[in-house]
């Protein structure tokens, strides 16, 4: 990809990001467009369909939580690496209103453009999951699915105004029922503290 174009290309993600931010994935694409200020033709020239520009703009993002959980593997231990990664999950998914739905969609629907990366960042969850179960940090009747299927559940408790507030409380609670009381009583505190602090 030449120069300017990569240019263009990372100015409307960036574009998209903010837009979707402010008001949630099904934001139009001629409102993205008019905030990189380009004509529709040339974002879809970049990105054919929503799909793919929410590909795009996602996958940064994925691969950021990937990466980050090589790094919390050998950082902290079982039990705080999966509060950890279950926190920034939630947090991230909670930024981009509306993208757990689509998220969810694309684990099953192998055709999606978010299909890969989805399956990528579950994986990654499911290892720290099955690290801390080894170890005796979580409870072992729940899996990968499980595990990202709460990390909806909460995403969609943040995307609702009635119960935004008690969202923090909420994510203590299932946090706490993930992880055995050993680690449930340092790892949720010190995500309480996080998240107040």
């Amino acid at each position: 990809m030449r120069a300017d174009a990569r240019k263009n290309r990372d100015h409307l993600l960036a574009a998209a990001g903010i837009a979707i931010t402010e008001q949630g994935v099904d934001v139009s694409l001629r409102d993205i467009a008019r905030r990189a200020d380009v004509g529709l033709a040339t974002l879809l020239r970049h990105f054919p369909t929503r799909e793919a520009l929410l590909d795009a703009l996602l996958r940064t993002s994925f691969d950021e939580l990937t990466a980050k959980t090589d790094s919390l593997e050998t950082s902290s231990s079982p039990g705080d690496a999966l509060a950890s990664w279950l926190r920034d999950c939630v947090a991230w998914t909670t930024d981009y209103r509306g993208a757990i739905e689509l998220m969810a969609a694309a684990i099953e629907d192998t055709e999606s453009a978010l299909h890969a990366s989805c399956v990528t960042l579950r994986a990654a969850g499911a290892r720290l999951l099955t690290h801390a179960q080894d170890a005796g940090a979580a409870r072992t009747d729940i899996d990968g699915a499980d595990l990202f299927a709460l990390v909806a559940a909460l995403a969609w408790l943040g995307d609702q105004p009635a119960l935004a507030p008690r969202s923090d409380h909420l994510f203590d609670v299932v946090a706490g029922a993930i992880l055995t009381s050993t680690a449930s009583s340092e790892s949720v505190g010190e995500s309480h503290s996080h998240k107040t602090g």
